[in-house]
């Protein structure tokens, strides 16, 4: 930071705060302006303020900003676009929570609406855990509302950046999760390109990109939210969030792309036409994998389950690109096992993998499980779990749960007898019964994955090849 400004405050983002510190700042000479799109959700807050008070905001326009915020204007535009929202409502009492949940239909979202990062932001199922989180987590009142999504089961979570102005829009990134919807965005890992997705599919996300930036009128930065129903099969694409602002994957977006994408989004709100700077979509040759580096070691009992709210605390890059006769995935799977040693998990390749996932999982479960048995692992698993993969004809053999007696699957692994461990579930008394294996897989630094993609991920990185035969480029070559 002191490198690249010529002044660097440190001061709390409160409105009192910044025009304290812009008055100052005229002091010194005539103002062009403030940005507010380049620190996260806080600036975007505080934008209309400095409106009122007469202070030029540069970029999108506060109205602007307060209609991708506003969810009743926001709702409304897209229904003027012609473009899919999940069902949702707003509640301003646990008397109109409960009358929400119910037109909405189980299992929903839910969180508060003035918070960052997926805060309290929680899946609820049925009746009895929406109780307990309007009478234990949230206080909800008319200054404090919740916001009710529909949750889309099994959907495919999508991310994609925009620069955009009056001249046109680029799109700059449609990047695929890893991880299912339902996971935080900062939490999930994700693809760049997508690893999955049919093209048609991209394309349709990448119209609706431009359309949304060109309805809100941006000027800078934009990043969309997007879920996919059936991606495979039957798509359905739906709107889960637009942010009018630099979003955190952006660096990761400059680096695969190899563009300055800060540095030509500060000129455009500046008043440089974007249409200046030559930007154009263009087929690339390599993959990158975002993943997320967590702090679940450093803080006691702490469930290692991803969920709706934010946990990590940093991220790493790996990169790889396509052989002569290889397809896309090959480079996603070398990608994604560097993005895991970047991340600090060696991932094994050979030994024993414990299996035990939730029944929604249990079909996806099977491709990483037989991938795993043609490398040579021997596969463990549990009650229901055992006997599904049985009955598909996979080889595994069966070990105690820790409430059945000794040995179980702790002991084995603090026998370091597991090597891998694959662990989806849900539900309470689920999680309560399955937390000392994740934090065990934990502190004995074996490699979890508590999603069902996330293991079909890690299969096929182990299967790409040791870690020994990955090969390594500068940055500036995938350019």
């Amino acid at each position: 930071d002191y490198d690249t400004s010529d002044r660097l405050y440190f001061e709390p983002l409160t409105a009192e705060d910044v025009l304290e510190l812009i008055s100052v700042e005229m002091s010194r000479g005539e103002l062009a302006g403030v940005v507010v799109q380049f620190g996260g959700q806080t600036p975007l807050k505080l934008a209309q303020a400095l409106e009122d008070e007469g202070i030029p905001i540069l970029g999108t326009t506060p109205d602007a900003i307060d209609l991708a915020e506003d969810r009743e204007r926001f709702q409304q535009l897209l229904k003027e676009i012609g473009l899919r929202q999940p069902v949702n409502a707003i509640a301003r009492s646990p008397e109109e929570a409960f009358k929400a949940c119910h037109e909405v239909g189980y299992p929903i979202v839910i969180r508060p609406s003035y918070v960052l990062g997926g805060r309290a932001m929680e899946i609820i199922r049925d009746d009895e855990q929406l109780q307990r989180y309007v009478t234990e987590a949230v206080k909800v009142s008319g200054s404090s509302p919740v916001l009710i999504d529909q949750y889309l089961s099994a959907a495919i979570e999508v991310d994609a950046d925009a620069l955009a102005d009056e001249s046109g829009v680029f799109v700059a990134g449609i990047m695929e999760h890893i991880e299912e919807a339902g996971v935080h965005s900062g939490d999930s890992a994700c693809s760049l390109p997508p690893f999955s997705l049919k093209p048609e599919t991209v394309k349709e996300l990448e119209r609706q990109t431009v359309e949304l930036a060109k309805a809100l009128k941006v000027r800078g930065l934009m990043n969309v939210q997007f879920a996919i129903e059936n991606p495979y099969t039957d798509p359905k694409i739906y709107v889960l969030e637009v942010n009018p602002r630099a979003s955190r994957t952006v660096p990761f977006v400059a680096k695969t792309l190899g563009q300055p994408l800060a540095g030509i989004a500060a000129k455009v709100m500046a008043g440089q036409p974007l249409s200046g700077f030559g930007l154009k979509p263009r087929d690339y040759r390599h993959v990158a994998v975002k993943e997320a580096v967590f702090p679940f070691a450093r803080f006691a009992n702490v469930d290692t389950v991803l969920g709706p709210e934010m946990r990590s605390t940093g991220e790493v890059m790996g990169l790889d690109w396509v052989r002569d006769g290889e397809d896309m995935i090959d480079a996603f799977s070398r990608a994604f096992a560097k993005s895991q040693l970047g991340g600090g998990t060696v991932l094994p390749t050979a030994g024993t993998v414990f299996v035990s996932v939730k029944d929604q999982d249990k079909p996806t479960i099977i491709e990483p499980v037989k991938t795993l048995l043609a490398q040579g692992f021997k596969v463990v698993s549990t009650g229901g779990t055992c006997d599904y993969l049985a009955e598909q004809g996979v080889t595994v053999e069966r070990i105690k749960k820790v409430l059945e007696g000794r040995p179980n699957i702790l002991d084995a692994m603090k026998n370091g007898e597991i090597q891998l461990l694959f662990n989806t579930t849900e539900g309470k008394q689920s999680l309560a019964d399955s937390f000392s294996i994740r934090r065990t897989a934990l502190m004995m630094k074996i490699p979890y994955y508590t999603t069902a993609s996330g293991a079909v991920a890690a299969a096929r990185a182990i299967a790409s090849g040791r870690k020994e035969d990955l090969d390594v480029r500068s940055i500036q070559e995938y350019a």
